[in-house]
């Protein structure tokens, strides 16, 4: 069991916490303009929290204890959290607010601390990741890190479909990418030395097991919000692109109007 020094500690937990911060914030936003008022924004709020922050204090726990070093725990552990996430998503007032103006954008932000990716690239300048898995994760995680807040940008001013449905098709598929490589190398499924047997343990753990699923929801959901946004109307034709000559209109405009 490899321990990381302080301040990979410090790097991967910073990850997990902010992504759950800023998706109770964005939720509390959410609910406000939904009309819901304050207090059921808060009491609604505090319901996220309670969810997102129990499983991540019962996922450093399950970490501690060694049981995602086995199959199945790691899998199910993933799979389960992502179930039970996109479950409460459903929930009317939690759909109302999710459903709520401008939440398009704001579902793209909590994205943005996917920097923290970063600790993929530690870990393998120190020795204890593989390249296979370490720069795919790391580099992708990066990358939506950045353009999370610029994508938002764009869809706060109006003219971010487009973009909002690459990054999340990017996001989606560096998921994918980093846990596919993850589970293939980590539990020994693909020879590569070393291996990932590091992400079943604290703190990397945290991300796959944690953040991963709430990013999944986070993506999900905003295609979903995406699909069912108006699409903004198409601008009318000038008269020289429709062949219609203004003077002649304006010369028939007075012809028939009466002397």
């Amino acid at each position: 069991m490899y321990d990381p020094p302080a301040y990979l500690w410090a790097i991967t937990i910073a990850g997990p916490v902010a992504v759950a911060a800023l998706a109770c914030i964005v939720l509390y936003g959410g609910a406000e303009r939904a009309g819901l008022g304050r207090r059921r924004a808060a009491w609604l709020t505090g319901a996220a929290a309670a969810v997102l922050g129990g499983w991540l204090t019962a996922s450093a726990v399950i970490a501690d204890h060694g049981w995602y070093r086995t199959l199945p725990w790691f899998p199910v552990a993933v799979t389960g959290y992502l179930v039970l996430l996109l479950a409460l998503c459903r929930i009317p007032v939690v759909a109302r607010a999710l459903a709520a103006p401008g939440m398009a954008g704001r579902l793209e932000l909590p994205h943005t601390p996917r920097v923290a990716g970063v600790a993929f690239l530690l870990y393998l300048a120190l020795g204890h990741l593989p390249a296979l898995f370490a720069l795919p994760a790391g580099l992708g995680d990066i990358a939506a890190g950045l353009a999370a807040p610029l994508v938002a940008r764009k869809l706060a001013q109006g003219n971010g479909r487009r973009a909002a449905l690459w990054f999340n098709a990017f996001g989606l598929t560096d998921l994918v990418t980093a846990l596919t490589l993850g589970a293939l190398t980590g539990f020994q499924l693909m020879n590569v030395t070393p291996s990932s047997a590091p992400i079943t343990e604290l703190p990397l753990a945290l991300i796959p097991t944690a953040t991963v699923p709430l990013f999944f929801a986070l993506h999900i959901t905003s295609l979903t919000t995406l699909a069912r946004a108006p699409r903004p109307a198409p601008l009318a034709a000038s008269p020289l692109i429709s062949g219609t000559a203004p003077h002649a209109d304006a010369a028939e405009s007075a012809a028939e109007s009466p002397a």
